[in-house]
């Protein structure tokens, strides 16, 4: 395996983190009072003009949405499918409002694969639950904290879309206080406490993160920059981990699915590069089946390629 799987670049990491906020906190505001107080078939009426702002507007994500789908489906890409993945996007954002509230009532929930969670609990251990930007993790994390069905903490960065991540956190601020922040001094240390204590430890695997650190995969029949730090971070605390993807299939239904993925990773230090390599691109091919099945629940909207379309 060559030398070039794992990499340290800040334009891995700009791709995404460079991208400027469009969300204002008074239109935030408005879908939200729209959303309580008349309902949600009223605010979701307003994601029609939401997206084609977005699709005319947003050239950088417009142009990533179309490098997707013309990846996912092998041929150009129609703009209705592009306005389409931007409604899917604004739906589940909407729906978080909901979520926060405790409003479950309102959706459609199968859980597949639950056993799985279900094991760990029952062991009193900790775990680390390896999920995406597909579909919805607000879904999983509302269920978890408010119902109280798992004790949860999520590894996020709330750096980015400040704007909405603020508006969201005041919602629900018991939901917003199982965030532990990455790249503080102490963030190995109270995940470690946190998975002693039998917590599961949400994370997501298919953003670089500010250390730039990757592996290259194979995605969508293209090659792919992975952030290695899920894998070292399982390795480091010697956890399980279980894959968890929330899809949202239209309307107010939504699937959460778990896989079990590794008992324990442990990394050989000769080898540690191609096992890294190998652990994130068994990743990669489950993300990829899950995006497959649900391809308007990609919410990477940047070039995850490297190069987005000129549309």
């Amino acid at each position: 395996m060559t030398s070039d799987v794992l990499e340290t670049k800040a334009s891995e990491t700009v791709r995404w983190t460079g991208l400027p906020e469009r969300g204002t906190v008074a239109s935030l505001q408005l879908i939200a009072w729209i959303a309580t107080y008349i309902g949600r078939w009223a605010a979701r009426l307003l994601l029609f003009p939401v997206a084609i702002y977005y699709v005319t507007t947003a050239g950088a994500a417009r142009r990533s949405s179309y490098e997707y789908f013309n990846q996912m489906r092998g041929r150009s890409t129609h703009w209705w499918n592009v306005f389409r993945h931007f409604h899917c996007f604004a739906a589940t954002i909407l729906d978080r409002v909901y979520l926060l509230r405790g409003e479950f009532k309102r959706f459609d929930v199968k859980l597949y694969g639950k056993e799985i969670l279900d094991q760990r609990m029952e062991s009193g251990n900790g775990c680390i639950l390896l999920g995406s930007h597909l579909g919805s993790f607000e879904v999983l994390r509302t269920l978890g904290v408010m119902q109280g069905t798992f004790p949860l903490k999520v590894l996020m960065d709330p750096i980015h879309n400040q704007n909405i991540t603020r508006f969201l956190d005041a919602l629900n601020p018991v939901v917003a206080s199982t965030v532990i922040a990455p790249d503080r001094v102490d963030t190995l240390l109270t995940v470690k406490e946190s998975l002693d204590a039998g917590f599961i430890v949400g994370t997501l695997g298919d953003r670089v993160s500010k250390d730039g650190k990757t592996a290259h995969c194979r995605f969508l029949g293209r090659s792919a920059a992975f952030p290695i730090g899920p894998i070292v971070l399982a390795a480091m605390t010697r956890c399980p981990v279980i894959l968890f993807f929330g899809l949202y299939l239209g309307g107010n239904r939504y699937e959460i699915h778990f896989e079990h993925f590794a008992d324990e990773i442990t990394l050989d230090r000769a080898r540690r590069t191609e096992e890294i390599q190998l652990w994130m691109q068994r990743y990669a091919e489950r993300l990829e089946h899950y995006a497959r099945l649900a391809p308007y629940n990609w919410f990477n909207f940047y070039p995850f390629w490297g190069q987005a379309s000129s549309r």
